[in-house]
């Protein structure tokens, strides 16, 4: 299985303890060919420590910042108490995700009868890692197969992988209509403009909510921001182009956008 060679220094690496010293502990750098890296007790945790094994155990793995790189020497200096809870589980998120790339490469590889090692080259030098290149080929597969340039039979493999394991998380958008009409059948008017606004879009949720007179909260749902983007502006036009064409008055307020799993 191919393997980056060195991390680079300030990177976040994801390491299995492999033996506490009394004032040092060496792990393994698991995305680095089993590497060797050290961390020093200073670098343990924040403060005077009494035990290092009140920190850090044989067989725990532990997120760690790259302190320095010594290649000649094979030497890694680590650190723990540099990486905060948030960088810890993104990266740990990261790296499963990279865990199940891997293995979706393995059936890539089989089912185009091409081995691990070159697809995962071609993965990590257009992109520097592999699941990424998963979710891009769902959200833009013409792009993402061009930018490869891979062999149709691996090509189409990689599709086919793709559409059967990647889960994509998800996208909202919401933002509030503010639709008004002063005709006598103006509560038709903006009956009409609310249903022009729940169009069918493939890949998209598209949630109506009544706020009070004259405000409508949309919210938009997709796997990615472009997609998200161009659904809620579909339906923000549509709704107050029908509330306007009838001598009314529109407005689209955009929200924040969110991210979610």
């Amino acid at each position: 299985m191919l393997e980056r060679e060195w991390p680079d220094e300030g990177e976040l690496v994801v390491c299995t303890v492999t033996n506490v010293k009394d004032f040092v502990a060496f792990v393994t750098l698991d995305e680095y060919g089993e590497r060797e890296g050290l961390i020093p007790i200073a670098e343990v945790a924040r403060g005077w420590i009494k035990h290092i094994r009140d920190y850090v155990r044989e067989g725990q793995k532990v997120v760690c910042k790259v302190l320095h790189v010594e290649r000649s020497k094979g030497h890694i200096d680590l650190s723990l108490k540099d990486v905060n809870d948030h960088q810890r589980k993104e990266k740990i998120h990261e790296w499963k995700n990279e865990q199940k790339a891997r293995k979706w490469i393995s059936f890539v590889s089989k089912a185009s009868g091409t081995d691990e090692e070159s697809i995962q080259s071609v993965f990590y030098r257009e992109y520097g890692a592999l699941f990424p290149v998963f979710e891009d080929v769902l959200t833009d597969e013409s792009g993402t197969i061009a930018r490869l340039n891979l062999d149709k039979k691996v090509s189409d493999a990689l599709i086919s992988v793709a559409n059967e394991n990647v889960k994509l998380s998800k996208v909202t958008i919401t933002g509030n209509l503010i639709l008004t009409s002063t005709k006598p059948d103006g509560v038709n008017v903006i009956r009409r403009a609310l249903r022009s606004a729940q169009p069918t879009i493939e890949g998209v949720e598209i949630e109506l909510v009544y706020v009070g007179a004259p405000k409508y909260r949309v919210k938009v749902t997709a796997h990615d921001y472009k997609t998200a983007e161009k659904a809620i502006n579909k339906v923000a036009k549509a709704a107050v182009g029908v509330v306007e064409r009838a001598g009314g008055t529109g407005e689209f307020v955009r929200k924040a956008r969110s991210g979610k799993n």
